[in-house]
């Protein structure tokens, strides 16, 4: 994909064809696979188009490294506050993912938890990641065919969550055979829910039978996160993890007030989840269809056990599934893309966009742009990321841009990197070849089938 050349400014953006008098651009919408039609969409009208609705709403979608080099400028355009944020605003109030731009809540928040994701944090979750794989493994036992990998790799990172970030098991590993967490069903629902209601006009075709289970799924989210933090004031145990952090801060900073730890909680529960586990489930489907490629990942996981886990140290020495795990968000980012609003009268792509004015960055389509990636885009190659490899920013942005980028990038990829390499370890794995995506906000893999054999 390409800019569209120097176009003037008495060109409009491209928009699709067969536009509706007075509805806008309707026709050819997908509610389950938005994000994913918007990819095809940009292969037939190119890198920069528009949808137009009703009262002159527009969405706009820019698809390649070129434009997100220019979207990505902090001086000229800044994150967009969009309508799925707004819907996941109920939930997660001023925490970081749902509070506004600047605000002092986020400021506040983003203080409080930054020295949650350093370094020597991440050493002292290591052992609740070592937890989860061997929970995750003691479920698949000596092997099973899971019909819903992601389902169960939701589970694990939910269970990784609650250990590593509030030392509170949520039970995702229980006798319960095939049956989600309650916790993850209710985010999922909550999930497709803000992203169906979302969309103009096809939004107000979500039923209410709907958002009254989307309320249900709220109130039983918010009392699951205040009986954690009860629990942890009753207590007063001390706990190396996320919560504790912001129950006692060492910076000298007074704590968060109670309602806004709640509001932490649930958006680390919200956008670390998910996200996390869609990613296992992806880079699980690829390995399952590549055995050479899981023996690779295998033997550098083995080299580097001792007594039966991987120490921490360690991790940052997995390479090739350091390159599995980069790949798969090259391909499949779970967060397929992120919404940025022009600061001042602009433009992009030469077309002319006005202060305020937003587009939603789709990396699915710039990470497989050739002009940055080479004619094998579209293919699963890891190897790409060996031998120092290191991509321009404005190609591959798995986890945001500027200031409100995932803070919890090194929790997430630490504990990718762990569970991974501890399962290829210890099973061998088998898939059908089949990959169907589905959409939550996020990308996620439908009814991913994978066999677990355990070795020896």
């Amino acid at each position: 994909m390409t800019t569209t050349a120097n176009p003037t400014a008495a060109q409009t953006i491209p928009h699709p064809p067969k536009r509706v008098p007075i509805l806008g651009d309707v026709l050819g919408m997908d509610r389950k696979r938005p994000n994913q039609r918007t990819l095809w969409q940009f292969s037939q009208l190119g890198p920069l188009y528009r949808r137009t609705f009703i009262g002159g709403v527009h969405l706009t979608f820019a698809g390649s490294a070129d434009l997100m080099r220019e979207a990505i400028d902090e001086k000229t355009w800044q994150r967009h506050f969009a309508r799925p944020y707004e819907k996941l605003r109920v939930i997660a109030g001023d925490g970081l993912f749902t509070a506004a731009n600047d605000s002092t809540e986020w400021k506040r928040g983003h203080e409080a938890l930054i020295q949650g994701f350093v370094p020597a944090a991440m050493a002292d979750y290591h052992d609740a990641f070592v937890s989860v794989a061997d929970q995750t493994a003691q479920w698949l036992g000596q092997g099973r065919t899971v019909s819903d990998t992601a389902a169960m790799m939701g589970d694990a990172a939910l269970e990784a969550i609650g250990l590593a970030g509030f030392g509170y098991s949520v039970g995702a590993f229980t006798d319960r055979a095939s049956e989600r967490a309650p916790f993850a069903d209710a985010l999922t629902r909550v999930f497709a829910y803000a992203q169906e209601s979302a969309i103009p006009v096809l939004g107000k075709m979500t039923g209410g039978k709907r958002a009254r289970q989307n309320e249900r799924d709220i109130e039983f989210m918010k009392s699951q996160v205040f009986e954690v933090i009860e629990a942890r004031r009753q207590t007063g145990q001390r706990y190396p993890d996320l919560l504790d952090r912001m129950l006692h801060p060492t910076d000298g900073r007074p704590a968060l007030p109670d309602d806004n730890i709640a509001e932490q909680v649930l958006t680390l529960f919200i956008a670390g989840h998910e996200t996390t586990g869609n990613l296992l489930a992806f880079v699980t489907h690829f390995l399952a269809n590549d055995p050479e490629l899981a023996a690779r990942v295998r033997a550098e996981a083995a080299a580097l056990t001792t007594n039966g886990r991987i120490a921490y140290e360690d991790v940052a020495k997995l390479e090739v599934t350091d390159a599995v795990i980069s790949e798969a968000l090259r391909l499949w980012p779970t967060a397929p893309g992120f919404f940025r609003a022009a600061r001042q009268d602009t433009t992009l792509g030469g077309y002319p966009i006005a202060a305020g004015e937003w587009v939603l960055v789709l990396l699915l389509a710039v990470h497989r742009d050739p002009s940055a990636w080479g004619p094998d885009a579209d293919e699963f190659r890891p190897d790409r990321w060996l031998g120092g490899f290191k991509p321009k920013p404005w190609t591959y942005r798995p986890f945001g841009t500027g200031p409100r980028s995932c803070i919890g990038q090194t929790f997430a990829l630490h504990e990718a990197k762990l569970l991974i390499a501890s399962l290829v370890r210890d099973y061998e794995l088998t898939g059908n070849g089949a990959l169907d995506v589905e959409e939550n906000l996020t990308l996620r893999p439908a009814n991913l089938e994978i066999g677990f054999r355990r070795i020896g």
